[in-house]
């Protein structure tokens, strides 16, 4: 069962779970991405996923669900709001969506008799690593969250470890995320936010093809090369894999371990400015920008050691920046196509 499998990562791992043989039943309450996402999985895959429109906030109903589906082995969680600076504003919303939404599913687990549970979780854990701590294992120190989003992370890991040291019947994989971007190279499924963008690469699609104004970079007074933030981009059909070994690692029994916690990034860091001269590059499309304002909530800089992830799950990041950034315009231009945006 993929919990927002109609979402962005979401929609790119059930693609990947059914390429690998697996049956999927996307649960998503559609509140930041659209049903028609359906399409594009089947049109890539030629199976149509099962699909329950349900607000995992529900625990009854979310029973009710899982009763329709009683051989559900695994579960993976995606569902959760995702936006830093909209996490500052709205905390509550933040705190209820992301956390009552694991609380149910893991009071509800032992009575389906599902075996594990893939966490979708970030690199915001680790607040603003200190310099020696730059590439970050996940031996690094987790810090004070710097927005009410990377807390929820943070608060649902804690959920998840205490769940499993009390002698909980499952298993669980904690994936860590750096930045995901780009598309399906199927040009099928992709980032697709209701309303205005909160992520950067959509926002920047959007304005290359004419949408928006301007692509506003929050701050180039930071302490990097050309004082804008640094992150690490992950193609997202890499990040969905991901969580295909995962899964496969959990219901086969290969760890020893009843919890593994694993950073998924390429080991690149890259500036916004970077980022943004690299899609320019690849598409051969200016993008208007301005520089504003930090805003808050936002980490100077943070990339991603996946050398555990490369050696443990036998899983690395391969797809490069230009190709991904390209994928994410080839996305943006089809949906002009389908008179979308």
């Amino acid at each position: 069962m993929v919990a927002g499998g109609t979402g962005y990562i979401g929609s790119h791992t059930t693609v990947e779970l059914q390429n690998a043989g697996y049956e999927v039943i996307i649960f998503d309450d559609l509140s930041n991405s659209n049903v028609e996402v359906l399409d594009g999985i089947e049109r890539i895959t030629g199976v149509r996923p099962d699909f329950v429109k349900l607000d995992l906030k529900d625990k009854e109903a979310t029973r009710k669900a899982l009763e329709n589906y009683p051989d559900v082995k695994g579960i993976i969680l995606f569902a959760a709001s995702k936006a830093v600076g909209e996490s500052v504003r709205m905390p509550l919303k933040y705190y209820r969506n992301n956390i009552v939404t694991l609380i149910n599913l893991l009071e509800l687990m032992p009575e389906f008799g599902v075996e594990g549970i893939v966490f979708s979780s970030s690199c915001t854990v680790y607040g603003q690593p200190d310099r020696e701590n730059l590439p970050v294992t996940e031996n690094a120190p987790i810090k004070p969250a710097t927005s009410p989003y990377g807390n929820t992370k943070q608060i649902n890991e804690e959920i998840i470890r205490d769940t499993i040291h009390s002698g909980a019947p499952f298993k669980s994989v904690i994936l860590r995320y750096f930045n995901p971007i780009g598309a399906h190279p199927s040009a099928e499924i992709g980032e697709l936010p209701n309303g205005v963008p909160q992520n950067l690469i959509p926002y920047l699609t959007q304005t290359a093809i004419g949408i928006r104004k301007e692509l506003s970079v929050f701050g180039d007074d930071y302490n990097t090369p050309d004082g804008s933030c640094i992150r690490d981009y992950i193609n997202v059909v890499d990040l969905a894999k991901a969580h295909v070994v995962a899964m496969d690692r959990m219901l086969e029994n290969k760890s020893d371990y009843p919890i593994e916690i694993f950073n998924l990034g390429t080991g690149k860091g890259v500036s916004v400015l970077e980022l943004i001269h690299t899609f320019e590059r690849a598409t051969g499309v200016k993008v208007p920008y301005k520089i504003v304002g930090r805003r808050e909530g936002d980490i100077e800089q943070v990339w991603a050691n996946p050398e555990r992830a490369n050696k443990v799950l036998g899983w690395t990041a391969k797809e490069s920046l230009a190709d991904t950034l390209l994928s994410a315009w080839n996305w943006q231009k089809r949906l002009r196509e389908r008179g979308v945006q």
